[in-house]
């Protein structure tokens, strides 16, 4: 199986309500690249609830090259985990 790439990347908007509070941390997320390299089924495993919605919005708009196997594109299920850090820590 050739692995995929990502070649569009959105970087997540720092909730300024998470900001105000110094909240900072990582959200992982499970997900589905399909055979188009869209990302599907969404999910969050552990990670601040402020910070959740922000990592999911940006996540949902990554793209990437499908992963393939024996020359056709194939699903595959991932794990991606967001990191949010604030200045200065």
């Amino acid at each position: 199986m050739s692995e995929g790439d990502l070649i569009h990347k959105v970087l997540p908007i720092y909730p300024s309500l998470a900001r105000s509070a110094r909240i900072q941390g990582q959200v992982v997320l499970q997900a589905v690249i399909s055979k188009r390299g869209v990302i599907e089924n969404l999910r969050v495993m552990s990670g601040h609830p402020m910070l959740a919605p922000a990592a999911i919005e940006a996540v949902r708009q990554w793209r990437y090259r499908p992963y393939v196997l024996n020359n056709e594109p194939v699903e595959v299920e991932t794990q991606v985990t967001v990191n949010f850090s604030l200045p200065g820590n």
